[in-house]
């Protein structure tokens, strides 16, 4: 009788890691192995992409949310063999013809980071994009034709002592600067642009926090630093003791997860606006904070609480 032959053992999947068949992080339904962990996969999937970066939250919202804003990117003076050296460079939500970048007459260069390249690791895409932009001439729009091969990422170019001050924006009309409206195409293009922009603000009082308003509704959300795992830990503790909103009328609805963080998201009463959320936002920090600290075992309605949050989130790129 011939014995036969054990399988290969499969190398353990470490902390962190993302297991063949477990779902892919990007969000796309599939199994890691037929998607960002396919031995075709163009590039590795980067779970936090910005991780490491001056304002990681702040790049996040950026990326999906925040309409219409924009933020200083202060690059190390040696980045790009020293072509960084000077330069002034913003980083935008969008720019015209969904463009990756481009160089003003002044030489600034400007970011698009809601622009999909359809890789792994968008830190990567917008290291090569900014790049391309340090070699282009004033009033040249950058195009990425293919995805970045080996590079750079945001990581190593972008100076880590340096602020990442997002500047929310009522609409598009930093496109235009210092363009003349010759026969009145421009104003009309931004009235069709900033007609599709909801009302967005940054809290003052917090990090990463936006309000917005959709018309019918009112939104508060916030993107969190901390550990997945331990926040809807600390949040389901604040959920079961009555704590986890922002005020009367006020409602933790539930939470998506981009780029390795979790964004919790409330539904706020009409016509409350962004002033009035900062203090009750201040405060719900603070009792976060203190969820975060404590290590008891959660008990029946906290877990309860808890299953609840895992399963009020969806994951989005």
């Amino acid at each position: 009788m011939v014995k036969k032959a054990r399988p290969a053992k499969k190398p353990p999947v470490l902390d962190g890691e993302v297991g063949p068949r477990q779902p892919c992080p990007c969000g796309s339904g599939r199994r890691f192995k037929a998607c960002h962990g396919g031995a075709d996969a163009s590039a590795p999937y980067v779970v936090r992409s910005f991780e490491g970066l001056p304002g990681e939250c702040d790049w996040v919202a950026m990326r999906e949310f925040v309409p219409a804003a924009l933020a200083t990117v202060t690059l190390r003076p040696d980045a790009y063999d020293g072509a960084a050296k000077g330069r002034s460079v913003r980083a935008a939500t969008l720019l015209p013809g969904l463009t990756p970048a481009l160089v003003r007459q002044d030489s600034e260069i400007l970011l698009a980071v809601q622009v999909t390249h359809q890789s792994g690791d968008p830190s990567s895409d917008f290291a090569a994009a900014l790049g391309l932009a340090l070699a282009a001439a004033p009033g040249e729009s950058v195009v990425m034709a293919s995805l970045p091969g080996p590079g750079p990422r945001l990581q190593d170019v972008v100076d880590p002592e340096s602020a990442f001050v997002v500047e929310v924006l009522p609409g598009f009309d930093f496109w235009f600067e210092s363009m003349e409206d010759v026969d009145g195409s421009v104003a009309a293009t931004l009235e069709s642009l900033n007609a599709a922009v909801d009302p967005t603000r940054r809290l003052t009082s917090v990090e990463a926090a936006y309000w917005t308003s959709v018309g019918t509704k009112e939104h508060l959300r916030w993107v969190q630093p901390h550990d997945e795992e331990e926040l809807l830990t600390a949040l389901a503790r604040l959920h079961a003791a009555g704590a986890d909103d922002l005020g009367p009328e006020t409602r933790l609805v539930g939470s998506f997860r981009a780029h390795g963080l979790l964004v919790p998201v409330w539904d706020l009463p009409l016509g409350m606006g962004a002033d009035a959320i900062e203090e009750p936002a201040q405060r719900f920090a603070e009792r976060l904070g203190d969820a975060l600290l404590t290590t008891a075992p959660l008990g029946d309605a906290e877990r309860a609480a808890r299953n609840g949050l895992a399963n009020r989130q969806i994951t989005i790129r």
